[in-house]
């Protein structure tokens, strides 16, 4: 599952061009979705769109920790360590509190030149659909040089 894109650069203007143009894809599509950017600690995007609730954004914090603890796709950890579907072992393996991590689909590292600087994450959808809109929308922003 190593369909991360790398990218160029990628800073906080980037992350506010990236996070608005996925808000216009989302809304024309209608989908309802949280989308929240991290740069390494900081939070610099998130919009709640339509059909969300705080539940959404509660999920795509803990998914936003579970990336950054791992340094891969939410996705793949659950496909690496949960493919048993025992999600309270994997937490207590890896003494992770189930109030700030869970390994869902729809958070992905942002990657510059091999380096993770920050995470995407999306909340709202079927777990394998915000993780392929995330990795969607990345390798858009890939083509175009690193550049939102």
């Amino acid at each position: 599952m190593t369909d991360n894109p790398d990218l160029e650069r990628f800073d906080h203007d980037d992350a506010w061009l990236l996070g608005t143009a996925l808000v216009v894809q989302c809304r024309d599509r209608e989908l309802p979705v949280t989308i929240a950017i991290h740069l390494g600690q900081q939070r610099v995007f998130h919009a709640a769109l339509a059909g969300t609730s705080a539940d959404n954004d509660r999920w795509v914090e803990r998914k936003t920790h579970i990336v950054q603890h791992f340094g891969i796709a939410s996705a793949e950890v659950a496909e690496r360590y949960v493919a048993d579907g025992d999600f309270a072992g994997f937490l207590a393996a890896f003494a992770l509190s189930p109030e700030r991590y869970f390994p869902a689909g729809g958070a992905v590292p942002i990657r510059v030149r091999g380096s993770m600087v920050g995470v995407l994450a999306i909340s709202g959808l079927e777990s394998t659909e915000d993780h392929d809109l995330a990795i969607r929308v990345l390798k858009t922003l890939a083509t175009e040089g690193g550049h939102a």
